[in-house]
C-alpha cells in the first residue's frame, strides 16, 4: 500500500461513514442526528470534514433536506460495502467467542439442496460439531457470481453455469450428478413411455421453473433446437410448487429423478426418464481457489468430494 494510500485509510472515520449513510437513506442531517442521538451541529461537522478529506462535496444542501451528487453515490456505495463487511466481521469473530471454531458461507442450487446436500452437510457437522455453514439458496448463475464477487467461500452448482456466466477464472471440482426426468399427472398420455426426448412433451402445457435457472434455459434451448416453442403455463420457484401443479392438471414439468423421489405424497404422479444428453447433468463444487480457502472450507471441499467418482450411480 503507499504511503498515500495509507493515509488516506487513517483519515476515513468509520463514525463519520455510518452518519453519512443515515443522512443519505433519511434526506435530513436533522432526521440522522435525531435517529442516531447526536446534534445536528456534530452532524453537520463530521460531512464537512469528510468533504474535506476527500477533496469533493458530497451532498447538494438545500432548505427540504440534503441530495447526493455524484461523489456522494459513490461513496455512499462504498460505505455501505464497508459497514456490511464490518458486520459481517462483527458476527463472525463473536461466535468464535461462542465455541465456533469455523464458519463458511455456501451458496448452492435448488437442485443440489434438495437432492444432496441435507444429508451430506449433516454428516460433516457430526463430524465437526464447532463448524458454522451458512447455506443460501440461488440460481446456478448467481452461485457462480457469488463465489467471483466473494460472497460465499464455495458455490454448489450445475456445470454448466460456469459457461454460460463466463467465468473461466473460477475453479471447479465434481461433486455429484443427476438426471431431469419429465414428471406427469398419473394417467397423462406420456406415462406410459419408458423413456422420451423432451421434444414429445412439447405438444402439452408446461410447469416451469425460474426464466433464469439451468433447468428451463437447457429446456428453452432444446426447444429453439427443435423449431419449436415450450407452452408456458407458469413459473413456480420451488419443485414441491411444481408437483402440486402438475398433479392439479395444470401441465408437465422437468425435474431432477431424485428430487422428485424425495418428494413422497406430493400428488399422484409419474415421471419419465429424458434421453435427451442435457437431461444428464453434473453439479459442481466452486470456488476462486480451493488452495486458498480457509482450513474449514477446505474440510468441507474434502467431504463434499469424496463420493465424486460415484456419484451418478448413487443418483440413479
Amino acid at each position: 500500500m503507499k504511503v498515500s494510500e495509507r493515509n488516506f485509510t487513517r483519515r476515513i472515520d468509520l463514525t463519520s461513514l455510518q452518519l453519512f449513510v443515515a443522512v443519505c437513506e433519511l434526506g435530513s442531517i436533522g432526521k440522522a442526528a435525531e435517529r442516531e442521538f447526536i446534534a445536528a451541529s456534530a452532524v453537520s461537522k463530521r460531512l464537512s470534514d469528510l468533504e474535506t478529506t476527500l477533496d469533493t462535496p458530497l451532498l447538494y444542501r438545500h432548505t427540504r433536506g440534503v441530495d447526493l451528487t455524484p461523489a456522494g453515490e459513490s461513496l455512499l456505495h462504498h460505505a455501505r460495502s464497508v459497514l456490511f463487511s464490518l458486520e459481517k466481521m462483527q458476527g463472525e469473530l463473536s461466535e468464535y467467542a461462542d465455541g465456533v471454531r469455523g464458519h463458511v458461507r455456501v451458496h448452492a442450487s435448488i437442485s443440489a439442496i434438495v437432492q444432496f446436500l441435507p444429508e451430506d452437510l449433516g454428516a460433516f457437522i457430526r463430524d465437526h460439531g464447532g463448524v458454522k455453514i451458512d447455506l443460501e439458496e440461488h440460481l446456478s448463475t448467481e452461485v457462480v457470481r457469488a463465489v467471483r464477487e466473494g460472497a460465499a467461500d464455495l458455490g454448489i452448482c450445475n456445470a454448466s453455469a460456469l459457461t454460460t456466466a463466463g467465468a473461466s477464472e473460477l475453479q471447479s471440482l465434481p461433486y455429484r450428478q443427476d438426471q431431469l426426468v419429465l414428471i406427469v399427472p398419473a394417467g397423462h398420455p406420456l406415462s406410459g413411455r419408458g423413456a422420451l426426448p423432451f421434444e414429445d412433451s412439447l405438444d402439452f402445457d408446461h410447469v416451469g421453473l425460474h426464466a433464469n435457472s439451468s433447468i428451463y434455459l437447457a429446456m428453452h434451448q432444446a426447444a429453439t433446437q427443435s423449431g419449436r416453442a415450450i407452452r408456458l403455463r407458469i413459473h413456480v420457484t420451488g419443485l414441491d410448487a411444481m408437483c402440486r401443479m402438475i398433479h392439479n392438471g395444470l401441465g408437465v414439468g422437468v425435474m431432477p429423478r431424485r428430487a422428485f423421489e424425495l418428494m413422497h405424497g406430493v400428488g399422484d404422479l409419474d415421471c419419465v426418464p429424458l434421453t435427451d444428453a442435457w437431461a444428464h447433468r453434473q453439479i459442481d463444487l466452486v470456488a476462486r481457489d480451493f488452495t486458498t480457502l480457509p482450513v474449514t472450507a477446505r474440510a468441507l471441499v474434502d467431504h463434499l468430494g469424496r463420493d465424486a467418482p460415484g456419484a451418478m450411480a448413487a443418483a440413479e
